[in-house]
């Protein structure tokens, strides 16, 4: 895998990929998006096109989480209580049917 840093444009991107697997077809290439760095913005699916493999976001949900985490703590100490926020949280059964679990019976993972 092949991990090009810190290219500025869309059109770096582009030419890393070509030359690259014009070098080597089989060649596995990772693009790295994250937020407030040197890249621009680029759609997943021109990656695809360009001809790279993987794709991460290796912190945006994190940043996501952490600004609603930082909005409940700020209404919390305002308000005093949750329930404002209850209808911004994943409820019980949503957890559930994401992890594939019914209470009272053995839980495999699919």
């Amino acid at each position: 895998m092949i991990f090009p840093e810190g290219l500025d444009t869309a059109e770096e991107f582009q030419i890393v990929a070509k030359e690259l697997k014009n070098y080597k077809s089989s060649i596995f290439l990772l693009a790295n998006m994250t937020e407030f760095g040197k890249t621009p913005y680029i759609n997943i699916g021109t990656f695809k096109e360009y001809g790279y493999n993987c794709v991460i976001y290796p912190v945006s949900t994190l940043r996501v989480a952490m600004k609603a985490v930082d909005g409940f703590f700020g209404d919390l100490k305002t308000n005093g209580v949750q329930k404002d926020y209850v209808d911004k949280m994943q409820s019980r059964k949503e957890l559930y049917d994401l992890l594939h679990y019914t209470p009272g019976k053995e839980w495999h993972f699919p």
